[in-house]
């Protein structure tokens, strides 16, 4: 029902911006939990941003203030605005849906989520 596809990645400056993109198919106007996900090498996957069918954000301390999640219903796509970008934020980004949902109380669960994305890397360099 709902298929997820990355775009965007690649390298950046420490201190620098880049913008993932998230192409969401299979989305209705019912309004999804959409989320941004990352998994840094040899570490867990870890929720980065939320946004709910009401268009309530939710973003993890690390990144509060830097990143911005937004989507653009028309083009069925869902963003990651990365300013300020530090090396710790070097890791694969996943987007990620959860249809049955329209918020999440827990947002950054990963069991909530059931579709996701293949992943897309970015490398911030010092």
């Amino acid at each position: 029902q709902v298929h997820l596809m990355e775009s965007g990645g690649g390298s950046a400056q420490s201190g620098g911006s880049h913008t993932l993109a998230c192409e969401v198919s299979g989305y209705t106007v019912g309004g999804y939990c959409l989320g941004w996900f990352r998994q840094a090498p040899g570490k867990e996957r870890e929720g980065v941003a939320v946004l709910d069918g009401n268009d309530m954000t939710h973003y993890v301390d690390s990144v509060k203030g830097r990143f911005t999640i937004s989507l653009d219903k028309a083009k069925k796509t869902l963003y990651l605005r990365m300013n300020s970008l530090k090396p710790e934020d070097t890791a694969v980004y996943y987007c990620a849906a959860d249809p049955r949902k329209y918020w999440l109380l827990r947002p950054f669960t990963l069991s909530e989520y059931n579709y996701w994305g293949k992943g897309t890397q970015v490398t911030v360099s010092s």
